[in-house]
């Protein structure tokens, strides 16, 4: 038995509801800055206010994934997570904005993101649910799509408001602008809508039809034999003492050197990761297996192609978690020349940022159904190293900009990439994922997305402020950098789909 191939409009409107996932997110990264920045953030002190993002997604995400794997009810299997996300999400949407003080926004960020992140993990894992193999690159192709396209309308809307609506940009100190805050509200609106549309308009496979996939042949179930078990104990074991270890290391360098305190966040979660390998091991050998020890077990045991990319992830979502994080302070220091943040030129330079964003995911959105022909014609590897490429060089490109319409054309490799990112890897990964633990692995994926995240949070505040002098235009720089070798990294994956095409080739 195989999967029914989907029509195109079933794949559009099983991946619709990101149109309002990606709205609302593209609201969250490009005016969180802003919104920190107004209510009295120092420009040293923004990463480790975002690092709620990557905290969020490292708990949520793979938790979600474990238990939609094992979730049946009348919506389904993904969509009641699709729901309840959007809920909460659409919430936190229209009170951010209202937040009297910088720790109100900082803890509204933690909600946003978490309900964000519990709407968006099952939809990588509904392709993978839903799509045969053939299928799978158009699907995530699609997600790419309105990913982009929510994104564009979502980033615009504060200079919409502004320039084409006459609502104020500016207000007094401490107070967000009214343009931010009908732009926070839309976006509530648009982001429930949209994942309404998806959970009344699509289906999915029950459990049992899941079972009797052919592909599921490919996947046999571990020897769980009693040396086999001990193997794995022992496993569990040994990485928590590393992790402890490296962990406690780690935390008295900063403390030692009297370092900045964000690092912190890094070396005691390095220690934690030890303490739950441990905790794992110890309860695997009393009690035999349970979700938290399975979740620890099977993150020990990737396939090899989801280790590989995890490489290809950290160094290229370390690039776009700089960008959202410095993009409004280095257009409005480095090109407008201002950081005054109650002045129209800052306020303007903030607004243009918030166009750039739209642009980028604008040539994501178009760019999203031109890589599937390029995949054909190369392989999908040389496909993400091309477009990490552009997008590396049009990160860099920002340093040598003096005008801000040049921007545009910076703005136009970092789309090219950003579709790229937002599809190349999943389709790379489906194939090489047990089904049974699609919606798992597809969280523990969100690992290599989020572990770069909190790296940046936590050392790119030391950097701007300690060795560029303040200027967080370099920032932008050395995300560049990090995305052209992200890009470099992706020849070393094993793609199972070109190693299927070379099968058949031989036959």
């Amino acid at each position: 038995m195989k999967k029914k191939r989907l029509s195109f409009w079933e794949i559009w409107n099983m991946s619709f509801g990101f149109l309002g996932i990606q709205f609302g997110f593209a609201l969250q990264n490009a005016n969180t800055s802003r919104i920190f920045e107004t209510l009295g953030a120092e420009i040293d002190q923004i990463p480790i206010l975002w690092i709620a993002a990557p905290v969020t997604g490292l708990v949520v995400q793979p938790i979600i994934g474990y238990f939609s794997d094992r979730t049946w009810t009348r919506l389904g299997r993904r969509r009641p997570y699709f729901l309840a996300g959007a809920i909460l999400a659409s919430i936190a949407l229209c009170i951010m904005p209202n937040s009297p003080a910088l720790w109100v926004a900082a803890g509204m960020l933690w909600i946003m993101d978490a309900s964000i992140n519990v709407a968006m993990e099952p939809f990588r894992a509904f392709v993978g649910d839903n799509l045969p193999g053939d299928q799978r690159t158009l699907g995530f192709a699609m997600q790419s799509f309105f990913i982009g396209l929510g994104a564009v309308v979502g980033s615009v809307m504060p200079y919409v408001f502004t320039n084409w609506l006459g609502i104020s940009n500016t207000a007094p100190e401490g107070v967000i602008p009214d343009s931010v805050k009908w732009s926070f509200y839309v976006g509530g609106v648009v982001f429930l809508t949209a994942v309404l549309w998806t959970v009344w308009r699509s289906r999915e496979y029950s459990p049992e039809e899941l079972e009797q996939f052919e592909e599921n042949r490919d996947f046999p179930a571990p020897d769980l034999s009693p040396e086999e078990n001990e193997r794995r104990i022992a496993r569990l074991r040994q990485y928590g003492i590393m992790f402890l270890a490296a962990g406690l290391l780690a935390t008295a360098i900063p403390y030692y050197y009297n370092l900045q305190k964000e690092l912190y966040v890094l070396t005691v979660g390095f220690a934690l990761v030890g303490i739950l390998f441990l905790a794992a091991s110890a309860i695997r050998r009393r009690k035999g297996r349970n979700g938290f020890v399975t979740i620890m077990s099977d993150l020990l045991n990737m396939p090899d192609t989801m280790k590989q990319l995890a490489w290809v992830q950290f160094f290229s979502w370390f690039a776009l978690f700089s960008m959202w994080i410095y993009t409004t302070q280095a257009v409005t220091g480095h090109v407008y020349g201002t950081r005054d943040t109650t002045s129209e030129l800052y306020n303007d330079g903030a607004d243009w940022v918030t166009v750039l964003f739209g642009v980028y995911n604008g040539v994501a959105a178009v760019v999203a159904f031109l890589l599937p022909v390029l995949a054909r014609k190369t392989s999908r590897k040389i496909t993400h190293l091309i477009a990490l490429t552009l997008g590396g060089l049009g990160l860099m490109s920002v340093y040598f900009i003096t005008d801000p319409d040049w921007l545009l054309l910076s703005m136009v490799g970092v789309g090219i990439a950003w579709a790229s990112i937002l599809s190349v890897p999943y389709a790379m990964l489906a194939g090489a994922l047990p089904p049974k633990k699609m919606g798992y692995y597809m969280g523990v994926f969100n690992f290599f997305i989020v572990i770069p995240q909190m790296v940046a949070a936590t050392i790119l505040g030391f950097l701007v402020s300690g060795l560029f002098g303040g200027e967080p235009v370099y920032a932008l720089v050395v995300g560049g950098l990090a995305m052209i070798l992200s890009g470099l990294l992706t020849l070393r994956v094993r793609d199972r789909r070109a190693i299927d095409l070379a099968g058949m080739t031989k036959s």
